[in-house]
């Protein structure tokens, strides 16, 4: 390396003026690029970040107070960062020219540790409100862990009687005749007052009501509901409890409760009204069937492992062909063969960095919504990324076996047929199951954005807040994965 034109304390000072100017004079120009865009990325992350704290805290402070007072801390450290980061800048400029060799100085810990304060602020970082909100998130958590509840259901049969309760004066309603075999309730008495509040907002409780039942099922929690002349339906509380009472050995039951308080309805005349008090069974009967989520989740599962397959399919058949106007050492043979070789490249590097989901949402407009979206969305990513990988193991096969046989005059075809093929089999295999794999994982998500399968049946769910059933469809996720990487390394073995 050529001796620097300027002294080494002259470097170190550049580069305390303009940070990595003095290692590029010094001849260390990567070195200085890296330190100059390193200095100019957190100030200008500082800037951006401090103006954005700036504009969420209003209007009427100047921005910069305004960020302080949000980030005091963060501001700080990422500027004492910045502050270490040009003094050391400065240092290591005048040890490179002085030493004529690069020396670690920890320069860049500090760069590293100054965009990591910034990335803990940026991405709002909070341990303290992950520990102290944990508890309300352990119940919906602990459903979709434990999500079994939901996966049975049974056949229900309800067993309902009514009772008539007046609220007034006025003469008591007449009692239905007690039928042999059939619910019955009865109020003791049957004419009272409602619950009411008095001025100062307090509840006034109503006439205390014995409900008597005969005829229900034995040994069955029955719930007590209240209907208003409106017909709108309530479950009646005391002591911040639901009523409810258990039947005895002969189906029979009595209940004290007050008559609650409700509002008079806007369009009750005279000074009484009539109100509905009824007792409600309902029990299981019969064998215990799947759920109405576990159908769903099997049937979308299904899809889901179905759409996997056939995106593999699709993919491996496309991407053999393209793999090979992918390979250099194939398509080197001319200068048409070569641009062919770098357009194709450039198409699969184009494709293969779009992820599947982005190109989910452009399927769905193109073929609407469904599986064959995702389909759509996961073979052109499969196209991609196995085209790659076959083709770079196209690159790395043995070039004695093409040799030889160019040599007794084959074409370029025999070449590959001969040649080229019999040693991608085994990397072909490998790279096809590995992509089912990734395939069949994404093809969970896909769903999220309206390609089909479980992941669409997923998002309904916690959008409609079942975390019990969005635990099935988790649970069955996590098993296929599981059995399919078992399949598939089963496949591996036996191919390979």
């Amino acid at each position: 390396m050529k001796k620097s034109v300027l002294p080494p304390p002259a470097i170190g000072v550049i580069s305390l003026i303009i940070p990595g100017l003095g290692h590029i004079i010094a001849g260390f120009w990567r070195r200085g690029l890296l330190v100059f865009l390193s200095v100019i990325s957190m100030v200008g992350i500082l800037q951006w970040r401090v103006a954005d704290l700036g504009r969420r805290a209003g209007t009427g402070w100047p921005v910069i107070v305004r960020a302080f007072e949000r980030r005091t801390f963060f501001v700080s450290v990422v500027i004492l960062c910045i502050l270490i980061v040009w003094l050391l800048a400065a240092r290591d400029a005048w040890i490179c020219a002085k030493d004529r060799r690069k020396r670690f100085s920890g320069l860049f810990l500090f760069v590293l540790l100054g965009f990591f304060v910034q990335g803990w602020n940026i991405a709002e970082i909070d341990p303290v409100r992950l520990i102290k909100e944990a508890p309300e998130a352990l119940p919906p958590l602990s459903r979709v862990m434990w999500p079994w509840k939901a996966a049975i259901t049974y056949d229900e049969e309800n067993l309902v009687a009514k009772a008539i309760v007046l609220d007034g004066e006025g003469s008591a309603p007449e009692r239905p005749p007690v039928v042999e075999g059939e619910p019955y309730l009865r109020s003791d008495p049957n004419v009272g007052r409602m619950s009411t509040r008095d001025e100062d907002n307090n509840l006034v409780a109503g006439t205390r009501i014995t409900l008597t039942g005969k005829n229900f099922a034995p040994n069955t929690v029955t719930e007590i509901w209240w209907e208003d002349p409106l017909g709108n339906e309530y479950r009646p509380r005391e002591a911040g409890e639901y009523m409810f009472v258990t039947t005895d050995e002969n189906g029979e039951f009595s209940l004290e409760m007050t008559m609650p308080y409700q509002l008079t309805p806007p369009s009750a005349q005279g000074d009484a009204y009539e109100n509905t008090v009824e007792a409600r069974q309902v029990f299981r009967v019969g064998p215990p069937k799947p759920s109405e989520a576990l159908r769903l989740t099997i049937a979308r599962m299904v899809e889901t492992i179905f759409m996997g397959m056939m995106a593999t399919i699709f993919g491996i058949v496309l991407a053999i062909p393209v793999s090979f106007l992918a390979a250099r050492n194939i398509m080197s043979a001319s200068k048409l063969t070569i641009a062919f070789y770098y357009i194709t490249r450039g198409i699969l590097n184009i494709i293969r960095s779009i992820e599947p989901l982005i190109w989910a949402l452009i399927a769905v407009v193109w073929v609407g919504l469904g599986p064959f979206a995702g389909i759509v969305a996961l073979t052109l990513h499969s196209i991609a990324a196995l085209g790659k990988l076959y083709s770079e193991a196209i690159e790395s096969i043995d070039p004695g076996p093409i040799e030889a046989i160019e040599s007794t005059g084959a074409t370029r075809l025999q070449v590959i047929l001969f040649g080229v093929i019999p040693q991608m089999i085994s990397p072909f295999i490998s790279f096809s199951i590995y992509r089912w794999d990734i395939n069949v994982r994404m093809s969970t998500v896909i769903g999220l954005v309206g390609g089909g399968g479980i992941g669409f049946l997923l998002v309904q769910y916690i959008r409609l807040l079942d975390y019990r059933s969005a635990g099935i469809a988790v649970w069955f996720i996590a098993i296929t994965v599981a059995i399919l990487d078992y399949v598939s390394a089963e496949i591996r073995n036996k191919l390979m």
